[in-house]
């Protein structure tokens, strides 16, 4: 039977190609992720594992929890704690660390690096190990920096250069004293580090004379393990806590992998959807393949082959097949993580050097992922085969399915399809935060009973598209019945385009609606012409705010200023503003009392006053972070959002009990409005410096905007690898379909069909198919993308449902461009068959 089953393999080679294609392309997938995260992975550890071979135990502060109205904080590093940890016996040295957010400027006055990888720190003494020297000398006073070689060669700095940095607001102007090299992955990853002698970054990031953390180097002969028992006998455990570098480098390795983990897992949710949909067309082919080859299985059980010995047989050529798809898609996908790694560096990013990982389990996974995923898909068509009696077999009376068979797979996909619309319409009543886990069950066995019913769906609406195939005389009428001849075979081709259309049609009724929703918050919400906030969304020097209080043409500005605080024994944040202005800067809703920030008075979200039991009127105490108290009074309850919540009170209030007062955005309305000549002056007002936004409301959606098309677009793209597939399905289907009816297309070419109408009957069929896989999909998407948005509703008061209307139209575009391109192969071969050698044909 194994040497039945190969041989079998080696005749059907052209009809086996598209399955291998198919699989390959899931396959490639699934090992071109494994690959291109192992490596980025392998990658940064090692870098990161670099960046701490100077370090062999490391002392930072331990946070201390806030009890009771007490607000927790976290204890400084000071330069007594830093000297007494380099006297502790077996220690040779100890450096204070500091570091806190750098832009940098190039020299086209443009943000160096990315936004978030934009980082400073210190330089220890004149010679740190840690940053090797390439040019220059370490800074001297708070006129010099240092900047890494990968910034400097991008931006064409030299040693004595003048650059523009700016920490948290204001402009700095300082000149390059020397050029250093780094480990720092994020330097790696396209961002840029910059050094300062220590006093000059203690006093930029807020340490003055403390430290983020001390590094301690150990004596020669001393372990780590050592060295850190040493230090935890001599330094306040409860204030610090000592972590050796191997555990370090160990929990960094750790962190880096578990951050790859999330990607590895949205391209796997990628790869698993093109294989999902590659199951359909390996079913499809191998029922194509057991109903060609009836009466030679037939043959087989009447020489003595049991219904097993049959079973085995399709499976044994199901995993030839797979195991071929398993071995090519696993070198395609090494390519394509290769590929990945080098277009990585295209778009502007960068990674540490290192090799391509191709680890045993990535092997493995790709050839069990190829082998099990062919044979599970062919065991129903073998095992159905090996059922039909013998003698049945021979005569072809087993063709159809029988009316039992029909009517159970129809109730079950009624009860499948009834279930999933009744789970989600339940999940759309729940929260968004509750509700997401049923909304998943739901879509999932919504998506099983459309399968399982698409046969019964495909009569009807197939049906529906007869007029306008009768347009196209014989040919269109032959196409309809062709399409509904097999209505399982149609079904199942429907089905691969169908899942693809309905998560691209998903994402993007939601990400349109979420788009034009975040526009109406901007809209309603804010008053203010512009929002200034630092490129990092870091928090801004108060220097900032007083500036653009000071500029020309500026009618009202405030800075949104963040504090802690314990009310009720729980931690609240609190937002602090200019009481007097932010009436004109804002138009919250005001649920109960009045929008009046100023002395006691404060205002608190809908959310917060239900947790509390306030309403307008209510006093309340709140703890602030330097142990001291005030009771407040709620002057009005608003309706918040994500742009602006919490319990906001005056900044004249909170300010004297913050120790490091920062804002976290400015809010400006300027006499003109919103005008290019105001951004412009609030810009220079600032020194045009690059690591500030100075946004309108249009400016803020468009950011958004950007962000939910990158995300779609990456989605797109990795869908598109499940319609590709879906078109191999229904190229293969067609292919194997023209086969099995030679003797019938021979039979209309012998009684005046010509080419041309073959051409045409073959190529609406697929029409026909794909718009209606396109159909169930559209429509599936628009209802899963409108149960998503009662549930996003629930957190977003002004979410509305926006239908895309012009995208879908393009979606059912694509579907049916897909059906005719997907159609060339098998109806030109159709056309060029030869009449009399088709009818001879068994």
């Amino acid at each position: 039977m194994f040497r039945t089953a190969l041989r079998n393999v080696l005749a059907h080679k052209a009809r086996l190609l598209m399955t291998v294609l198919a699989v390959m392309l899931g396959v490639a997938f699934v090992s071109g992720t494994l690959v291109f995260t192992n490596t980025v992975s392998d990658a940064y550890q090692r870098s990161s594992a670099k960046g701490f071979e100077q370090v062999d135990v490391a002392i930072r502060p331990e946070y201390q929890d806030s009890r009771g109205d007490k607000v927790g904080k976290v204890p400084e590093l000071t330069q007594a704690l830093l000297d007494k940890a380099a006297k502790v016996p077996g220690a040779a040295s100890a450096t204070g660390v500091v570091s806190g957010f750098t832009a940098v400027a190039g020299k086209d006055g443009k943000l160096v690096g990315g936004d978030w990888q934009s980082a400073g720190g210190n330089y220890w003494g004149t010679e740190d190990p840690r940053y090797p020297l390439v040019g220059g000398h370490a800074p001297r006073g708070g006129d010099e920096v240092l900047i890494d070689s990968a910034t400097a060669e991008r931006a064409g700095f030299r040693v004595g250069d003048t650059v523009r940095l700016s920490v948290d607001g204001p402009v700095l102007t300082r000149t390059v004293s020397g050029i250093f090299t780094t480990d720092d992955g994020n330097v790696a990853a396209g961002g840029s580090l910059t050094l300062f002698d220590t006093p000059t970054a203690q006093s930029l990031f807020g340490k003055k004379g403390t430290y983020d953390e001390i590094d301690v180097r150990a004596a020669a002969g001393t372990g780590q393990g050592a060295l850190k028992e040493a230090l935890d006998k001599a330094l306040p455990a409860k204030l610090v806590k000592t972590t050796t570098g191997a555990r370090l480098a160990d929990d960094q390795a750790r962190a880096i992998s578990s951050s790859m983990g999330g990607l590895k897992q949205a391209l796997l949710v990628f790869a698993g959807i093109a294989l999902f949909v590659g199951t359909f067309i390996i079913a499809n082919t191998f029922t194509m393949l057991v109903a060609q080859r009836t009466r030679e299985l037939a043959l087989l059980r009447a020489v003595g082959a049991s219904r097993r010995q049959v079973t085995r047989s399709v499976l044994a050529e199901a995993f030839a097949v797979g195991a071929v798809a398993g071995v090519t898609g696993l070198a395609a996908g090494i390519g394509i993580g290769a590929g990945l790694r080098s277009l990585l560096g295209s778009f502007g990013g960068s990674m540490p050097d290192g090799p391509l990982v191709i680890s045993g389990g990535t092997v493995l996974t790709a050839l069990a992922v190829g082998i099990l995923i062919t044979m599970l898909a062919a065991w129903l068509p073998g095992r159905r085969a090996a059922k039909i009696p013998p003698v049945a077999a021979m005569g072809r009376v087993h063709a159809k399915a029988t009316a039992k068979s029909l009517v159970l797979r129809n109730t079950l996909g009624s009860l499948f399809a009834t279930a999933g619309v009744a789970v989600v319409l339940a999940g759309t009543r729940m929260n968004a935060d509750s509700g997401q886990a049923v909304l998943g069950l739901g879509a999932v066995l919504l998506v099983i009973g459309v399968f399982v019913l698409t046969p019964l769906l495909s009569r009807p609406l197939i049906a529906a598209a007869a007029p306008v195939l009768r347009t196209f005389g014989v040919s269109g009428k032959l196409a309809r019945q062709n399409a509904v001849r097999n209505p399982r075979r149609t079904a199942a081709t429907a089905s691969a385009l169908m899942i693809g259309l309905t998560l691209i049609t998903g994402m993007t009724v939601m990400a349109g609606s979420l788009q034009t929703s975040i526009d109406k918050m901007a809209s309603s919400a804010i008053r203010a012409d512009y929002v200034v906030s630092m490129a990092n969304r870091g928090p801004l020097s108060p220097d900032v705010a007083r500036r653009l209080a000071a500029a020309d043409g500026v009618t009202a500005s405030s800075p949104l200023r963040n504090g802690e605080s314990r009310v009720d024994g729980g931690t609240e944040f609190l937002t602090g503003v200019d009481g007097a202005a932010i009436g004109r800067l804002t138009d919250l809703k005001v649920t109960d009392g009045s929008f009046t920030v100023g002395g006691t008075r404060v205002v608190v979200d809908r959310g917060r006053a239900e947790d509390h039991g306030w309403r307008a009127g209510s006093r309340f105490t709140a703890h602030f972070e330097d142990g001291t108290a005030r009771r407040l009074t709620v002057a009005g309850v608003y309706e918040g959002n994500d742009m602006l919540n919490g319990i906001i009170l005056d900044n004249a209030v909170l300010t004297p009990h913050l120790a490091d007062p920062a804002d976290m955005q400015v809010m400006v309305k300027t006499a003109g409005g919103a005008t290019d000549a105001a951004k412009d002056g609030l810009e220079k007002a600032l020194g045009d410096n690059p690591a500030i936004k100075v946004q309108d409301k249009q400016d803020i959606s468009d950011d958004i905007a950007k962000m939910f098309t990158l995300m779609l677009n990456m989605v797109y793209g990795l869908l598109g690898m499940a319609v590709i597939v879906a078109v191999l399905g229904v190229v293969n289907t067609l292919a194997m379909s023209v086969f099995e009816r030679s003797q019938e297309i021979g039979m209309l070419r012998a009684i005046g069909l010509d080419r041309r109408a073959v051409k045409r009957m073959v190529r609406l069929e697929s029409l026909v198919i794909s718009l209606f896989g396109g159909v169930l999909g559209i429509g599936l998407g628009v209802f899963f993308g409108w149960a998503a948005g009662e549930l996003l509703g629930t957190k977003m008061p002004t979410y509305e449902l926006v239908l895309p209307w012009g995208r879908l139209a393009v979606f059912l575009l694509l579907a049916g461009t897909v059906g005719v391109l997907a159609a060339l192969w098998p109806a030109r071969r159709a056309a060029r068959l030869n009449p009399l050698a088709a009818i001879k044909s068994p």
